[in-house]
């Protein structure tokens, strides 16, 4: 998520929370949750359990909108009012480790049957910050193709593609067959960077390079790979105008497009927009460069530096990242659940569209793990977009989206050479 200022709305409710009453009734410990979206909206069920097993600990819900949230966490803790523990976005981990709002996690986790093995080797990552553990995964996400089978095999495809050289030639395939059609719906060019930090990584390539202190976009790996992607716009194989494309499940049930890069959140929402489509779309891991990497999302669960009852806290942690918890809130959400063995319910395993986000998420990595993270991120979109529309060169873009990183990351650099980071 990018940031942004607070608008009126988000700001009136930064006071409400920050004014809230933060006292204990006696004895009771009374911890302030806070939850993005639909996550807090529905983990109220999961509470009673909690409760029957720590009746003396009361969890407090509130519920942010994800829109507001990053800079309502940010005002909380600059104003000494920041929850006891919250759902926290994988890439603001790193920011919020930084100005030292959250605590480390590893003294709880050294008295703890929770393991690393327990979670997908990137989500892990994520929360794993100059050798310290700083969030425990609550659920993940990661992209996956998702195809029109039935197009696919029209265009000689009985299998959704492998590979690049086969995703770029089932690609020619779709166009040529469905004059006035594209094969690809990426939404890069609409606020969303994932798909070319995916190609990216795929191909060996490096975003940032001097333990992350220099931008990397400039190298050969790199360039080849965002060479790849912007093929789709310039061949015409991908959409690149949305005034085209009412929304995207208009489009991809009309056959604009026969295949789209999009995350776990839309296997549910195709599902209930398309039912006529049922049979005829799936998901596939990506088709891969010289590995199958994707990037690692999702949400993970942390403790504020000033939380006032940290093992309380830890103990509300460890329930959601139970098994038999885990698989309730997929149930409540259809959040993908972070640990492994949550996998193992027939609601998942049965579920041909959802089992491919396992095969994929063991292939997932991280993006780099620094506070500059989300700037760097948004800069390769704005340059990427001047590339699309053929406003810039690759090379020029690259050479310049180095520069604006570089200095991006010149206090990163700065700390690091007195040892202060």
């Amino acid at each position: 998520m990018t940031r942004r200022s607070i608008p009126l709305i988000a700001f009136s409710l930064a006071c409400m929370l920050l004014t809230g009453c933060r006292r204990d009734a006696g004895e009771q410990i009374i911890l302030d949750f806070w939850a993005m979206g639909a996550e807090g909206e529905n983990i109220q069920p999961l509470l009673p359990g909690f409760s029957q097993r720590h009746p003396e600990i009361s969890i407090r819900v509130q519920t942010v909108p994800w829109g507001a949230a990053h800079d309502l966490l940010l005002t909380a803790f600059a104003g000494g009012s920041s929850p006891d523990l919250c759902q926290l976005g994988n890439t603001w981990i790193p920011e919020f480790q930084a100005i030292g709002a959250i605590r480390p996690l590893d003294p709880f986790l050294a008295d703890s049957s929770l393991r690393p093995a327990d979670y997908f080797p990137g989500i892990w990552e994520t929360n794993c910050i100059t050798g310290r553990v700083y969030g425990i995964p609550w659920y993940v996400d990661t992209r996956l193709l998702f195809y029109r089978s039935d197009l696919l095999a029209g265009a000689g495809y009985p299998r959704p593609p492998r590979d690049w050289v086969e995703w770029l030639d089932l690609s020619r395939r779709l166009v040529r067959q469905r004059p006035g059609s594209y094969a690809l719906f990426l939404s890069t060019i609409f606020n969303d960077w994932q798909v070319p930090a995916i190609l990216i990584l795929q191909n060996g390539g490096r975003l940032l390079r001097e333990n992350d202190c220099y931008g990397a976009f400039s190298e050969p790996a790199t360039l080849e790979a965002l060479r790849y992607y912007v093929t789709f716009f310039h061949d015409s194989l991908a959409v690149i105008n949305m005034s085209e494309v009412a929304n995207i499940f208009q489009g991809f049930s009309e056959g604009v497009f026969s295949m789209m890069v999009t995350g776990p959140w839309n296997v549910s929402e195709m599902r209930k927009r398309m039912p006529h489509l049922s049979g005829r779309w799936s998901t596939a891991p990506l088709p891969a460069g010289r590995n199958g990497a994707s990037v690692a999302g999702g949400a993970s669960l942390v403790l504020f530096e000033k939380c006032r009852h940290p093992e309380a806290a830890w103990k509300f942690i460890r329930y959601l990242s139970e098994v038999e918890t885990q698989q309730a809130f997929f149930g409540l959400t259809r959040d993908l659940p972070a640990v492994r063995a949550a996998w193992q319910t027939p609601e998942i395993e049965n579920d041909p569209e959802t089992g491919a986000f396992y095969r994929q998420l063991e292939m997932a990595l991280p993006t780099p793990r620094i506070a500059e993270w989300e700037q760097v991120a948004v800069k390769m979109q704005e340059y990427l977009e001047q590339v699309i529309y053929k406003k810039m060169s690759l090379e020029e873009a690259a050479g310049k989206l180095d520069r604006d990183v570089d200095r991006i990351l010149e206090k990163r650099r700065w700390l690091i050479a007195r040892n202060l980071l």
